[in-house]
C-alpha cells in the first residue's frame, strides 16, 4: 500500500477484512478527528500517550457516551494494529466517559397496534418484521428472498450483529404480504435484466465465486428500492434495498401520528418483541437465541421493565 493516502489505506483494509460500510464510515470519521486533534501530525508519529489524551478529551470535553468512546477507541486500535503494523503500547491515564444504566423503550400492545396501524406498505411490513421477528433495522432491510423459508416458518439472519447468522420466527400473519412483496421484486428483477442490469451486491467474493449468481433471482433484496443506483464499492449499476433513514422517517412519523410521548425509534420494535414474548412465559434462553444475544444477561435487562417487576417476580400482597 505504499504511496497510497492514509485514509485509502483505511478504506482498502477494511474492505479486505469485509466489514460493514457502517464500520467504515464510523472507523473513517474517528480516526480523521484524532488525526485533526493532533494537528494533523501523520499517526505513525503519535503513540499510547496521545491516543490517552484524545479519548479523555472525548470524554471531559465533549462528553460522550461510554459506547461513543469505546467505539472511537476501537477505531484508533484498528489503525494501529491493521493498517499501520505499529505497536501502540499500554495506555494509561485515560479518563473513561461514565457508563450509565439505560432500560429499552418499550412500547405497549395497544401502543404497537397504533403504531402499525397508522403505517402503510411497505414500511407496514417491515416494522411488523421487526417487532413479529426481532429484527434489527439493517437486518430487516439486508434481507433476500431466499432468506425467507415459508415450509419451516422462519427467518434466516444472515450476517447479523457480530457477523452471526441466526434463525428467527416467521408470523404466519405475514406471509400473504411477503408473498406480495416477492412478486414486486420478481417483476422489478425482469425488467432490470430485459434492460441489461439485474445485478444485485452480494457479501464477501461470492460475486467473484459465483458470478452468476449476483443476477439470480434468489438473491434478490426482499425490500428492493424502487431504482437502481450506482454501487460505490463496484462502480456498477445495482438494484440495493431500501434506504435505512427512509424507514426511520416513516416510523418517526407513525409514533408521532399515534399520540406516543415516548423516544421511540425503530430498534423499539425488537425491545418490544422481547419484551412481550417474556410477559407471554416463554423461557428467556429461548428469547435470547431469536434475538441473537451472546451472553443471555444482555437478554436478562428486558425482565427490568414487565409489568410484574424484575425478573418477572409478582409481589406478595397481591396474594392477599
Amino acid at each position: 500500500m505504499a504511496g497510497k493516502r492514509l485514509m485509502d489505506q483505511v478504506r482498502d483494509r477494511i474492505r479486505t477484512l469485509h466489514y460493514s460500510r457502517k464500520t467504515e464510515h464510523s472507523y473513517s470519521y474517528w480516526i480523521r478527528s484524532f488525526i485533526r486533534f493532533h494537528g494533523y501530525a501523520h499517526p505513525s508519529s503519535l503513540g499510547a500517550r496521545d491516543v490517552a489524551r484524545f479519548l479523555t478529551w472525548l470524554a471531559v470535553e465533549r462528553r460522550v457516551s461510554a459506547a461513543t468512546q469505546n467505539q472511537a477507541f476501537n477505531a484508533i486500535l484498528f489503525l494501529y494494529k491493521r493498517v499501520l503494523d505499529l505497536p501502540l503500547g499500554k495506555i494509561e491515564g485515560v479518563e473513561r466517559a461514565k457508563r450509565g444504566r439505560r432500560l429499552p423503550v418499550v412500547f405497549e400492545r395497544r401502543e404497537m397496534a397504533a403504531v402499525l396501524g397508522g403505517m402503510k406498505l411497505p414500511y407496514l411490513l417491515m416494522a411488523s418484521l421487526m417487532y413479529g421477528s426481532g429484527l434489527r433495522t439493517m437486518e430487516t432491510l439486508r434481507l433476500r428472498l431466499k432468506d425467507i423459508d415459508f415450509d419451516r416458518r422462519c427467518i434466516m439472519v444472515r450476517a447479523g450483529k457480530g457477523d452471526k447468522d441466526r434463525v428467527t420466527v416467521l408470523p404466519d400473519t405475514l406471509i400473504p404480504d411477503i408473498e406480495r412483496a416477492m412478486e414486486r421484486v420478481r417483476i422489478l428483477h425482469e425488467e432490470d435484466l430485459a434492460a441489461g442490469f439485474g445485478e444485485v451486491s452480494l457479501p464477501y467474493a461470492l460475486a467473484r465465486k459465483y458470478p452468476g449468481e449476483s443476477r439470480s433471482l434468489h438473491w434478490q433484496f426482499l425490500f428492493a428500492a424502487d431504482r437502481r443506483s450506482v454501487d460505490p464499492r463496484s462502480g456498477r449499476e445495482k438494484r440495493h434495498h431500501v434506504f435505512e433513514s427512509t424507514l426511520q422517517r416513516a416510523v418517526k412519523q407513525a409514533v408521532r401520528a399515534a399520540g406516543i410521548r415516548k423516544m421511540a425509534s425503530c430498534h423499539t420494535f425488537r425491545h418490544s418483541f422481547a419484551t412481550h414474548l417474556l410477559e407471554d412465559g416463554y423461557d428467556i434462553r429461548t428469547v435470547q437465541e431469536l434475538l441473537g444475544h451472546k451472553d443471555v444477561k444482555t437478554t436478562q435487562i428486558y425482565t427490568h421493565v414487565l409489568n410484574r417487576g424484575g425478573g418477572a417476580v409478582r409481589s406478595p400482597l397481591g396474594g392477599l
